[in-house]
């Protein structure tokens, strides 16, 4: 990785904490009302413990509905992707599922299971991040040239061939694209769930706590920590992007 791609990333974030903590410093605000960057560092202190502990459970539960969203909606978007039929009867379905918001169905999903809070939060991140990969896996696997397809069934390949071969390379791009989008909104949903749930652990329930209690340097100390956990995830999936699909960068 080259220096730049680590400085320039870091000199963002120092410079939008510096332009939060001016923000807060010109309106006057106090730390029960906004609080500022340096009001966070004490809040991490006093709490540290438990940002390891709830940082933990957030980060596995999100990590095992991320990796669930991916293996049902690659074989969703296969299956959506290789039939017309099946693509057109299973779209409207999908596109209703994900115009409900979210938030709506947190409580019911935590009321039908009560007390299975880890096979909640798991669900929620899941339902809420699969759409993206099922479409994109759909999009690139319906819009193979078929004069790929031809040449090589015309040399005796077979439909795993050109699978393997043609359309499984040609779906990489979009697959890794909507795979950044899933580790986001797979974050909104186990805190979604952590939040509600009346047994809620992580770090939506460390939040809510701060609420709770109106510490609102927890509350934006919680923030920061699950914005810097999505980050990590997301430079993973970047990773592993430039791994198998570098060859798909067209960057200059």
């Amino acid at each position: 990785m080259k220096a730049r791609q680590v400085l320039v990333p870091l000199a963002a974030v120092v410079v939008f904490l510096a332009l939060w903590e001016a923000l807060v410093w010109i309106m006057g605000w106090p730390n029960y009302k906004m609080a500022s960057p340096s009001d966070l560092i004490p809040a991490y202190e006093k709490y540290w413990s438990l940002f390891l502990v709830m940082g933990w459970q957030t980060l596995w539960r999100t990590v095992v509905g991320l990796l669930l969203a991916v293996v049902f909606g690659i074989a969703l978007g296969m299956v959506m992707g290789f039939s017309r039929t099946m693509r057109d009867a299973l779209y409207p379905l999908l596109v209703g599922f994900n115009a409900v918001p979210k938030a709506t169905v947190v409580p019911i999903v935590a009321l039908m299971f009560v007390g299975w809070h880890d096979f909640n939060t798991v669900l929620i991140a899941f339902m809420i991040s699969f759409f993206p990969i099922a479409v994109s896996v759909s999009i690139g696997l319906s819009t193979l040239e078929p004069e790929y397809r031809d040449i090589l069934r015309s040399l005796g390949a077979s439909q795993a061939q050109v699978f393997w071969k043609i359309a499984l390379p040609k779906t990489l791009p979009e697959f890794f694209g909507a795979l950044k989008v899933a580790v986001t909104l797979a974050f909104i949903g186990t805190n979604l769930m952590e939040i509600v749930s009346p047994h809620g652990r992580g770090l939506g329930a460390l939040f809510d706590s701060g609420k709770t209690n109106s510490d609102y340097p927890l509350m934006f100390a919680v923030l920061i920590a699950l914005a810097f956990l999505g980050i990590v995830l997301y430079y993973i999936v970047v990773a592993l992007e430039k791994i198998f699909a570098g060859w798909a960068d067209r960057t200059v």
